[in-house]
């Protein structure tokens, strides 16, 4: 035993007979990060079920589809956005579909103009949103054929952007 400490380099040695306590380091980046994707997903999740509104940005009185993402991102973040998805659409960083991760927007074209729908990505090729006039807040796959013809792109916006 001895022989092997000797071995270890002097701040190894102390990192072994000091051990830190749980929970006293400083997030990492990436940690930081999950956890703002996972909070804003499990904030989303709650707005299942809440009517579709048009104009609506408030889950008592109905959502629209960015009256859903403008609500998410000020509860979770403290974060205003602007208020129609393609004013959203210019704000954080363009990233490629294959680099989407929880807490991300997705675009779509659903009135024959760019960014005129948008969501949040969930994980798994799933997103939440509210769709049109008669639905309500739901999750759906970015799998289905008509979502896959549409979809515009992709953001990701942070606390500092």
């Amino acid at each position: 035993m001895l022989l092997a400490a000797a071995c270890i380099a002097p701040a190894a040695a102390n990192d072994l007979a000091q051990p830190e306590a749980p929970g006293t380091r400083p997030p990492t980046r990436l940690q930081n990060f999950t956890n703002r994707a996972s909070d804003l997903a499990m904030q989303a999740m709650t707005m299942l079920g809440i009517r579709y509104k048009y104009g609506g940005d408030a889950p008592e009185n109905g959502l629209d589809c960015s009256g859903l993402v403008r609500y998410v991102f000020k509860e979770v973040l403290g974060r205003e956005l602007p208020r129609t998805s393609q004013e959203i659409s210019r704000v954080g960083k363009q990233i490629d579909r294959e680099e989407l991760q929880p807490g991300d927007l997705v675009f779509y074209n659903t009135l024959r103009r760019g960014f005129s729908h948008v969501g949040i990505y969930l994980g798994d090729n799933k997103f939440i949103h509210s769709p049109s006039a008669g639905g309500q807040v739901r999750i759906e796959s970015m799998d289905i054929q008509y979502w896959k013809q549409r979809f515009n792109g992709a953001r990701r916006i942070t606390e500092n952007e």
